[in-house]
């Protein structure tokens, strides 16, 4: 028997030579990179080098972990994960994978004797299974459009697979005669989504599982033109299994076209095995219904729910259905925080969940019967948690993360986090790390707003540093300590720079009118909370206040166009990524729209909407005449959630005005930059250009392509109080 538990200490040629024929031919491993770093600042080499952990998964008899992890080949411009297990005190780490196929989503089947998972046959993603120890691999699946998730049933005979089925019509469907004709053929909206022409959606098929095989493949949605799960985040998470196997619940928004681009409406649907039927959960709760989840008994069912429809980033709140009597309860109504995820604790009295509150993601419960809801993780613990794996002692398995570190696997127990993995230790040791702030920063209303402040490392407070203030995106995505291979603050900390995170109005973690107040705002107290920031900020003695930059992403994006109208010349350097430029042409270009009707407040053409009116006449393309300070403009063309024209048209206004610009336009990405290679590019360009203008004295003929001359060209606008102005022009 072929084996593949690997000791972890083996070199990496010894593990090729035990998992040949498990590459495929001409195959290339991607597995762990030998880093050194030379000076022991933490660089763009080193964070690609990090190890990806993700998706813990607990044995039935909770003796065990399974968890993957990714690595990153700029060469290949490409990532592959293996899928590595250990005791639950995190001894004995043993490698199960050592491929070029990339495993993910693994789970333990059959008691914790086997596991299932997800690996690439013939170039498409299928259902895989192995035994515990690594050996007897064996593909399960073979389903034409390949499988994106999977779920099996409680006692191994079914199993619940993710696949696509066609959507839409093209020009040869309606026209036969014109095989060869490329034409998309649209009547309604929601013919784009994300990042793709909208040409097949993801539908539940039910399959008898043999454990080796599948057999009797039904589509459970089989001619509705709906989602399941929905796109573009659902995943396997949108379906649980009665502990019984006789039903399963799955989430799906049954709407099409123009019902579904301003509607957040979906439900949770009861699929009984034994006669198909279906039956909905949720019908007449009106916001998005999500995450189902069984109790350990199967009488209830909690799952995470919004309120209002068309109203995405709406308070979640966890509700809890009792099966029987269909009687549903909120269990966090007198709470007034948003939840992340769910899972139940085995005794079934109790919920974990996360949530981002007070600028942290820590772990929470909530008694089912009584709704108290009690903080799992330590008071005053400076991290974020991701994934909720609890066991039957009331330890919990997890990851955890900060701004200064990516994700390990912790343990929490009587509100200790106890770390199992050490994958990245090899790195982080050899890099001298920058420190947290915690500064609560007055606003213009009088309240306080939490902001962190990540300094150089070796910070010394007699010294001035550049600074950049952080603009997030969303809008309404938590600043917590959170970790991001793109926009990661130690990076920008270790590159000699101050780095100002806010949590400005729209932030979840704050209450919901905190979190609120951004929606038909978008131009108002969010940019005046990140203005008091700078402000705040320029006044430490080590901040050099006249080379401040401001960064963002999506409605980051859009504030940084913003503040380059507005800031008065607090700014020095402005980037943009994916970012609205013109309101009135983002509310027509973008595809979901209920999202523009609430945060814009509905249509530019609807004069008697005062919110709306307000949005528009506020659209940062309108103070381009103010507009005088460097700005580097970048953006995929496969966005269609914020069309590269935004980009293109802010990066024209600049250059007709003769402000320093430069655009990076990547043909092959969406709204984020996924690809290794344009990752690197990216950080490189970023860094560039903020070197150039917040760095006085350093050389840029080599680094900058723009001749020095450009900065001679930037005419410094008037002091006019442009904030000032544009609080009147409210209706």
């Amino acid at each position: 028997m072929n084996k593949l538990i690997i000791p972890l200490a083996m070199s990496a040629a010894s593990l090729l030579a035990v998992s040949t024929g498990c590459t495929g031919r001409d195959a290339q491993l991607i597995d762990k990179p030998d880093y050194t770093s030379a000076d022991g600042i933490f660089n763009i080499d080193a964070l690609e080098a990090l190890g990806r952990v993700t998706n813990p998964q607990v044995s039935p008899d909770g003796s065990r972990i399974l968890y993957a992890v990714g690595y990153e080949s700029v060469e290949q411009n490409k990532s592959n994960y293996d899928l590595y297990v250990m005791n639950a005190d995190g001894t004995d780490r043993q490698r199960l994978t050592l491929t070029a196929m990339s495993e993910s989503d693994a789970v333990w089947i059959d008691g914790g004797k086997r596991i299932a998972f997800i690996a690439p046959k013939n170039g498409k993603p299928q259902m895989w299974v192995m035994n515990a120890d690594g050996s007897g691999r064996h593909v399960v699946t073979r389903m034409e459009n390949g499988v994106a998730g999977f779920k099996v049933s409680p006692d191994g005979k079914k199993v619940l697979l993710v696949s696509t089925v066609k959507y839409g019509r093209t020009a040869s469907d309606v026209y036969p005669d014109l095989p060869k004709a490329n034409a998309r053929i649209i009547d309604d909206m929601m013919y784009k989504h994300w990042d793709e022409w909208v040409t097949e959606i993801p539908h539940p098929f039910l399959a008898d599982f043999s454990g080796y095989g599948v057999s009797n493949i039904i589509d459970i949605m089989q001619d509705e033109p709906y989602e399941s799960p929905m796109k573009p985040f659902g995943g396997i998470e949108s379906f649980d299994w009665t502990p019984d196997s006789k039903q399963l619940v799955y989430t799906s928004r049954k709407k099409t076209g123009k019902e579904y681009a301003v509607s957040t409406n979906s439900d949770l649907y009861l699929y009984t095995v034994a006669d198909r039927s279906v039956r909905n959960l949720t019908e007449g709760m009106m916001g998005y219904d999500t995450n189902p989840a069984f109790s350990p008994d199967g009488k209830s069912l909690a799952w995470l729910s919004m309120e209002h429809d068309g109203y995405e980033s709406d308070k979640n709140r966890i509700m809890v259905m009792d099966m029987a009597s269909g009687e549903k309860t909120d269990l966090t109504a007198d709470w007034d925080y948003t939840a992340d995820a769910i899972a139940w604790a085995p005794d079934g009295k109790s919920i974990y969940f996360l949530a981002p509150y007070q600028g942290v993601t820590p772990i929470f419960k909530v008694g089912v019967a009584d709704r108290k809801v009690e903080m799992v993780t330590a008071t005053g613990d400076i991290a974020d948690y991701a994934a909720l794996q609890p066991m039957a002692d009331g330890t919990v398995v997890t990851m955890r993360h900060s701004m200064l570190y990516p994700n390990e696997i912790f343990a929490v127990a009587d509100r200790k986090a106890t770390q199992l993995t050490d994958v990245n230790n090899g790195i982080l040791s050899q890099i001298t790390a920058p420190s947290l702030l915690k500064e609560m920063v007055p606003t213009t209303d009088g309240k306080l707003m939490t902001t962190w402040v990540v300094l150089p490392p070796n910070f010394d407070q007699t010294k001035k540093y550049p600074a950049i203030l952080y603009c997030q995106g969303g809008p309404q995505q938590a600043v917590s300590q959170m970790w991001s291979y793109r926009w990661n603050m130690m990076l920008m900390a270790s590159n000699g720079y101050v780095v100002i995170c806010p949590n400005r109005r729209g932030l979840p973690g704050f209450g919901t009118e905190w979190n609120a107040q951004i929606s038909g705002d978008y131009p108002g107290q969010n940019m005046e909370d990140y203005l008091a920031a700078v402000d705040y900020m320029k006044q430490k003695q080590y901040v050099d206040g006249a080379h401040i930059g401001a960064v963002g992403a999506s409605y980051g994006g859009f504030s940084v166009y913003m503040l380059a109208g507005i800031h008065q010349n607090r700014f020095a350097a402005f980037i943009a990524h994916a970012g609205i430029f013109n309101m009135e042409a983002q509310y027509l270009e973008t595809e979901e729209m209920w999202f523009a009707n609430w945060d814009m407040g509905g249509a530019f053409w609807e004069k008697d909407n005062a919110t709306a009116q307000r949005t528009f006449a506020n659209s940062p393309h309108k103070f381009v005449d103010r507009w005088n300070t460097p700005i580097l403009v970048t953006h995929g063309e496969y966005d269609f959630r914020i069309l590269s024209s935004q980009g293109e048209m802010a990066f024209n206004a600049a250059t007709l005005r003769g402000v320093p610009a430069e655009m990076v336009i990547f043909p092959d990405e969406n709204h984020w930059i996924l690809k290794p290679q344009n990752a690197i590019l990216w950080q490189r360009v970023f860094f560039r250009w903020l070197d150039r203008w917040l760095k006085p004295g350093q050389d840029c003929k080599a680094a900058c392509p723009a001749s020095e001359a450009d900065a001679e060209a930037v005419n410094p606008a008037e002091n006019n109080d442009a904030a000032a102005e544009v609080a009147a022009s409210e209706p």
